[in-house]
C-alpha cells in the first residue's frame, strides 16, 4: 500500500476547495530561525509563526497564528481569549489533537483534529494578508496561501476561529 506525504491530505483539501497555492519543498525547518536562514521563494516576513497552547486546566487547546517576526505575550494573549494561565502544550497533546510533531505546527493540523477541539486564533494583521507561509503538516515543505483562503479550509473543517488583536 503506498503511504501518502503528510503534505498529500492538505494539498489534496485545497485542491477539493478550489483554493490556489504555491508549494515549495525545502529544508526541514524546525523554527523561525530556520526558516529565515532558507532562501525561500517569498519574503521571509511572509512566514506565520504558529503557536500551540493550552489553558492551566489542560481543557481547553489553542492553535495561535501571527506574523513569523512577532513576539507574543501569553499573558496579554489569556485575557484576549478569556483563558486561564496559557502555556505551551506537550508534544503529546500535539500529536493528539493535531497529529504533527514539534517543529511541523500549522494551522493545516486541525485538518487532523477530527474532535474540533483546537480554537483557531490568528492575528488580525494578518487577515488581509495575500501571502502567508505555512507548513503542510510537514516541515520540509511551505504552502503559500492567502489569509482568507486560510480561514476557509478553517471555517469548512468546522474548528472554531477568530481574527483577534495580538
Amino acid at each position: 500500500m503506498k503511504q501518502h506525504t503528510p503534505h498529500k491530505k492538505v494539498l489534496d483539501i485545497l485542491d477539493s476547495l478550489n483554493i490556489s497555492y504555491d508549494f515549495e519543498r525545502h529544508p526541514a525547518a524546525y523554527t523561525m530561525e530556520e526558516i529565515d536562514a532558507l532562501r525561500l521563494t517569498r519574503p521571509n516576513e511572509s512566514i506565520a509563526k504558529n503557536l500551540f497552547l493550552r489553558d492551566g486546566s489542560g481543557k481547553r487547546h489553542f492553535l495561535v497564528l501571527v506574523a513569523g517576526d512577532k513576539t507574543v505575550d501569553l499573558k496579554k494573549l489569556k485575557q484576549t481569549i478569556g483563558s486561564s494561565r496559557l502555556s505551551f502544550a506537550s508534544e503529546e497533546r500535539l500529536m493528539k489533537h493535531l497529529k504533527v510533531t514539534k517543529g511541523s505546527v500549522s494551522p493545516m493540523g486541525i485538518l487532523n483534529d477530527d474532535d474540533l477541539a483546537v480554537e483557531v486564533f490568528i492575528d488580525e494583521a494578518l487577515k488581509d494578508s495575500t501571502c502567508i507561509g505555512v507548513h503542510p503538516n510537514d516541515n520540509t515543505a511551505t504552502v503559500w496561501i492567502s489569509c482568507r483562503d486560510l480561514e476557509q479550509v478553517i471555517r469548512c473543517h468546522g474548528n472554531p476561529f477568530s481574527y483577534i488583536p495580538i
